[in-house]
């Protein structure tokens, strides 16, 4: 049992030394962290979701599974750990959502040269659509940092816990999905007993003087009701009521999100894995047609998304389920951090503003990594 941050800080550094399976993570909202781990022989290795039914423990899912990017589970209770901030943390980092928009507008550019890389996918997903051949599809990219000198990724983990407080934070290793990082706000699946949840998220604005924006043009709202109506249709095709409350704005870094939340009752809770496999990849992350839109992107968006736009959390069909769309997310290897970012595109959206959106939202990992 793991009682204070010091310990914390050896198991998490013991784990990256000698490659054993770990996860920290942090709901939104509170104060306190989760920590388990686990010898790498006991963690399972799923290739169908719907092989989760049933099953304990912490989930990284990716957004496309595949013999070498698999469905990962690490069994344990885990230790529940009191989050205190520390006194050697500079004022600065402890802000959230609200003032980051503040701090960090300054310190990176919205508009930097768009590569050309992106630009030919741009085209050809956004021919794709003016074909009518989808209503919506979704473009991501990345961005490679040289890892700085001094480097620590549970540091990282730390500010971002005091950052955003509406996100769900984490930072895991295995031996197959290497080390990630990341700060999401949106749920897939979360609840227990006979409450649960899910949200459509979607459409991006930044905040306005750090303040949620109140007016969304009609790309956003259009690109938001495409999600909305999917999760609708699919709860409603396996005849579950839900009771919905939205669209509205919430906070996700320095940027902003149209978001509906859909709660409703299940019948079994050993079938999360089916609803799981229902719902994923929502086109928050993939688009609609969803099957079509899923298998465009692995065709022609040029790179493998790996683990980035799947999900992540802990899965109990018992107890407590808290599971997050993998979003604002980077990979941490021995030199090189991958940071990963992605938007919808509609017949109406335009390069430069793409482009834009994409930088903004690299800026929730970046900051982490240039305040260290």
């Amino acid at each position: 049992m793991i009682t204070g941050e010091n310990e914390l800080i050896i198991s998490v550094e013991t784990c990256l030394r000698n490659r054993k399976p770990f996860a920290i993570y942090r709901i939104p909202g509170e104060n306190r962290a989760h920590f388990l781990m686990q010898d790498k022989e006991n963690i399972s290795l799923i290739y169908d979701l719907k092989d989760l039914n049933g099953r304990k423990g912490f989930v990284i899912a990716p957004f496309s599974v595949s013999k070498s990017v698999p469905i990962i589970l690490i069994p344990g209770e885990g230790a529940i750990l009191s989050f205190i901030t520390d006194e050697r943390v500079d004022n600065r980092e402890r802000i959230n959502e609200r003032e980051l928009f503040i701090h960090s507008s300054g310190n990176l550019k919205d508009k930097s040269l768009c590569s050309k890389d992106y630009a030919d996918c741009f085209y050809r997903f956004t021919e794709a659509l003016k074909c009518r051949s989808f209503d919506k599809l979704v473009l991501s990219r990345t961005m490679n940092l040289q890892k700085p000198k001094g480097f620590s990724c549970l540091s990282a983990f730390r500010i971002a816990c005091l950052r955003y407080i509406y996100s769900y934070v984490y930072l895991c290793y295995t031996p197959q999905t290497g080390t990630w990082l990341g700060s999401t706000p949106e749920i897939i699946l979360s609840g227990e007993k006979d409450c649960w949840s899910t949200v459509a998220l979607a459409g991006t604005q930044p905040l306005q003087d750090g303040n949620l924006p109140q007016t969304w043009d009609d790309k956003n709202r259009k690109e938001q009701e495409y999600v909305a109506s999917y999760i609708r249709e699919r709860l409603s095709s396996l005849g579950i009521q839900v009771e919905e409350n939205g669209p509205y704005p919430i906070y996700a870094g320095a940027l902003s999100h149209l978001n509906t939340d859909f709660r409703f009752s299940l019948s079994n809770c050993e079938m999360l894995g089916d609803l799981l496999e229902l719902l994923h990849p929502t086109p928050a992350v993939c688009g609609l047609p969803k099957e079509e839109a899923y298998r465009f992107i692995l065709e022609h968006e040029g790179y493998d998304r790996s683990y980035y736009s799947g999900f992540i959390g802990w899965l109990d069909p018992t107890g407590r389920t808290d599971l997050y769309v993998n979003l604002r997310c980077m990979r941490i290897e021995d030199d090189v951090l991958t940071l990963y970012a992605g938007g919808g595109l509609l017949t109406s959206s335009r390069l430069e503003d793409e482009w834009a959106e994409t930088e903004r939202k690299l800026r929730t990992m970046m900051s982490l990594v240039i305040r260290q």
